[in-house]
This record gives structure tokens, C-alpha cells and sequence, in this order.
């Protein structure tokens, strides 16, 4: 039965491994075993058991008695970048959401188009303070056709990804004014493309409407619908408000985010 050494299992060789790959990092020229031993002031065969599982596991390369980075390596870095541009990015969301609950007195919400472009998910709420609002999960999921910001996901579609959805869509009435004819549901949406907000009452809940702008990162890719959701009694004298608001406050995070609207033509 073959031994195990328990020192690599210790929490000395995982700053080691860290060490040794941070080491590789700052080197412009690949290392050797014996350098690499004196960067960690460490035992070469020490070192270089640790080398072995970092090179099975792809995180480096060997040839001609040097290290160097492995792919797996890279591959880390570019999903650490991923993890941090994410972070950064809700962050500056969650900022505008603080704003505009501010200005707006309402609930705001961030939501997602989900992959099968079907339905968005809420991903991050602030309620509002008063005793009359509208309560939703993170996690919650709502229907595209029916909901503000689904249809502004929807109008940031091409016009043949949005042919597409229209044609297998088949919309459900979840109240007694959901909209469930398909083309005046494109003419809603061709809408919300032209005044870049939509705008709903009582489609997917009774009692509730709904305002919202799309977000764009620096590439222009939407990243999800910012959504003001208040009860439908005080909109009577506050839709165009909020839609004012919602446009700006949609504008300001995807400027912060490195957006830039094209020139027009």
C-alpha cells in the first residue's frame, strides 16, 4: 500500500501552492525546481511534489527542467476576471436600485432573461418602505409577455430571435387583463423599443404595475431590466414619472458600467 504524505494535505502546502503559483505569475522567464525553492525558502522535494499535482491538474508545465503557467492556470485568471466584473457590476446595479427606491418611493427589482428566454428571474430586490407595497423574492421567476420587464428584454431581442419567441409563445391569462393576443403584444413591445420603457398594469398580478428600462454593459449587451413594481391605485398619477425616472436611472448604471449609446446615424 503506497504512503501518503500528510504534509501535502497541510494548510503550509496550500500557501505553498499558492506561493509557487503567484511566484510563476510574477516571472517573466519559466523557473526551476531550484529557484522555485529558494523564492519559498522550502525543501526542492517539497516543492516538487507539490509541482506534481499542479502539473497533473494542468495549473503547470514542465520542459526543459523549468515551470511554467499551465492552461488550467489561465483558465482561473479568466474566470476570476469574470467573478470580479460581475461583482463590480452588481454592485453598481445595486447602487442605482438604492437611488431610485429613493426617488421613486416604490419597490425596485433587477430581474434576468433566463437562457430559454421564456421567463426572467428577480435577482435582487429593495423594497419599498411603505405600508402598501409590492413584495417579491429573489428567485422568483415571471413570464416574459406579461411583465414590464420582460418586455423590454423582449424589445432589446433581434427581430428574428423575437419572431421566434412570439411564434411558440402561448401566453396564459394570469389576471383579467393579461394581454394574450400576440399581435398586440409585438405592437407593446415594438413600443418599449421605440421609448427604451414599458410599461404594465395588472397583466401578471392584480393589483400591480410595473415600469422598467433595460441595463447594458460596456459591450452593449443587456445584463437585465431594472423594474420599478408598485401597487396599480397610486399610478394613476405617477405613470409617466416613473417611466421618467426608470429611463434616467437605467441610463446612469449602464454609463457606469462602461456603456456608451452609439451615434446616430
Amino acid at each position: 500500500m503506497p504512503t501518503v504524505d500528510r504534509r501535502l494535505n497541510s494548510p503550509q502546502s496550500v500557501t505553498r501552492v499558492i506561493q509557487i503559483l503567484e511566484a510563476l505569475c510574477a516571472s517573466p522567464e519559466p523557473i526551476s525546481l531550484a529557484q522555485l525553492s529558494r523564492v519559498l525558502d522550502a525543501p526542492k522535494s517539497s516543492v516538487a511534489a507539490l509541482l506534481r499535482g499542479l502539473a497533473e491538474a494542468d495549473f503547470v508545465m514542465f520542459s526543459e527542467s523549468v515551470y511554467r503557467l499551465g492552461p488550467a492556470a489561465f483558465g482561473l485568471g479568466s474566470a476570476l476576471l469574470e467573478a470580479r466584473r460581475r461583482l463590480q457590476s452588481s454592485d453598481l446595479v445595486r447602487e442605482g436600485m438604492r437611488r431610485l427606491a429613493e426617488r421613486s418611493g416604490e419597490t425596485l427589482l433587477f430581474a434576468v432573461r433566463d437562457a430559454r428566454a421564456e421567463t426572467m428571474t428577480y435577482v435582487d430586490v429593495i423594497e419599498s418602505r411603505n405600508a402598501v407595497r409590492f413584495a417579491v423574492s429573489v428567485g422568483d421567476r415571471r413570464p416574459l409577455y406579461c411583465t414590464a420587464g420582460g418586455r423590454v428584454l423582449l424589445a432589446a431581442l433581434s427581430e428574428g430571435d423575437l419572431r421566434r419567441y412570439l411564434k411558440r409563445l402561448k401566453p396564459q391569462p394570469l389576471t383579467a387583463r393579461t394581454e394574450t393576443d400576440k399581435r398586440r403584444l409585438a405592437d407593446a413591445i415594438a413600443v418599449a423599443r421605440e421609448k427604451g420603457v414599458a410599461q404594465t398594469l395588472d397583466q401578471a398580478t392584480d393589483g400591480v404595475t410595473g415600469t422598467a428600462s433595460v441595463i447594458r454593459d460596456a459591450t452593449g449587451t443587456v445584463i437585465g431590466a431594472l423594474i420599478v413594481a408598485a401597487p396599480s391605485s397610486r399610478l394613476q398619477d405617477r405613470g409617466a414619472e416613473l417611466g421618467r425616472l426608470v429611463l434616467k436611472e437605467a441610463a446612469t448604471i449602464s454609463r457606469s458600467l462602461g456603456y456608451r449609446m452609439p451615434a446616430p446615424s
